[in-house]
């Protein structure tokens, strides 16, 4: 079975020459986090913490590799979802929060009440990949009225008959991220329209569980971020939803409707304003999101939105 990280050994070959034009700016912004009026050049240190989607994951974690090869700062990243994420942030035991989502009316209150101001941050957009397996030859195409009649429950045994009479008269085997996954919330809000998903299915905030669980089933289906979907592409097979496929072209445009949506990061104001360590390495997140985004398999968001990200940034030193 092949992960995202596999996918990675790939694609940073080519993202290497991306990064690698930004080498020197990336060692000035290390110099000079702490650096003096004299314009002698201080190492920053120190630690930085977040945590949150398995989505956003493959961009936060090749990120973390390639800084802390070239910084003294301690980065660790969890991946316990987006509303684990979350919980996490307004507890306040974090620096940062990946989301596959925008961040819910009720979490931002607990973390006004809780005192944390924070500032988003769009990092890229995802294609959400409805997958089956690699011997289903018949579930090429879906509607989205499709998608709900399979995934919402109903109290019926799902079949793909039920869908189109001449596909197989067998029981719809079903993957979905876990119930504190933002990709959860997103399919969610789009397909289910919050009703009850189908119960049957096999819950996880692992991606890489449902990755294998489609890879072993011939009646199986799942969804997950995109870049899971490439990492995996030899073993499993994209449905493109209403005639389009997801790629690319039809993530950036929007034209793979509605399952385009863009992942972010949210960050505590004050510990990039206390903490050199913050500052420097969403700085270095913020300068190379997009390119890493492209190299693991997602989609880089306008350089506009960068240097708008990059502004806010500045803005709470």
């Amino acid at each position: 079975m092949k992960n995202w990280k596999y996918f990675m050994g790939t694609a940073m070959l080519g993202s290497a020459l991306i990064l690698g034009a930004c080498g020197d700016d990336a060692s000035e912004t290390e110099a000079n986090g702490d650096s003096t009026d004299t314009g002698s050049e201080e190492v920053v240190e120190g630690s930085v913490s977040g945590d949150g989607s398995s989505t956003v994951a493959p961009i936060l974690e090749a990120l973390v590799e390639e800084y802390s090869a070239q910084s003294e700062v301690q980065v660790n990243v969890g991946v316990s979802g987006t509303g684990g994420g979350f919980e996490k942030f307004i507890a306040g035991t974090t620096d940062f929060s990946n989301a596959s989502r925008p961040i819910k009316e009720e979490e931002a209150a607990q973390l006004e009440e809780a005192g944390i101001d924070y500032t988003e941050f769009l990092l890229a957009y995802d294609g959400l990949t409805v997958v089956v397996n690699s011997e289903n030859d018949w579930a090429t195409d879906l509607t989205v009225e499709d998608l709900k009649k399979l995934w919402v429950e109903d109290g019926t045994t799902k079949k793909w008959s039920d869908i189109n009479p001449e596909w197989p008269d067998e029981e719809v085997v079903f993957y979905s991220p876990g119930t504190d996954s933002g990709t959860y919330d997103y399919f969610n809000e789009v397909i289910l329209e919050d009703a009850d998903m189908v119960s049957a299915a096999t819950l996880s905030e692992d991606d890489n569980v449902l990755v294998q669980g489609v890879q072993g089933d011939k009646n199986a289906i799942g969804f997950f971020g995109y870049a899971y979907y490439l990492a995996n592409q030899d073993t499993i097979k994209a449905v493109s939803i209403e005639g389009v496929e997801p790629n690319n072209e039809t993530i950036e445009s929007g034209e793979y409707s509605p399952l385009s949506r863009p992942l972010y990061t949210y960050v505590k104001n004050s510990a990039v304003a206390e903490n050199p360590a913050v500052y420097d390495f969403m700085k270095y997140v913020i300068e190379n999101a997009g390119a890493m985004a492209e190299a693991v398999g997602y989609v880089k968001a306008p350089q506009e939105e960068y240097d708008k990200g990059m502004e806010a940034l500045e803005g709470l030193k």
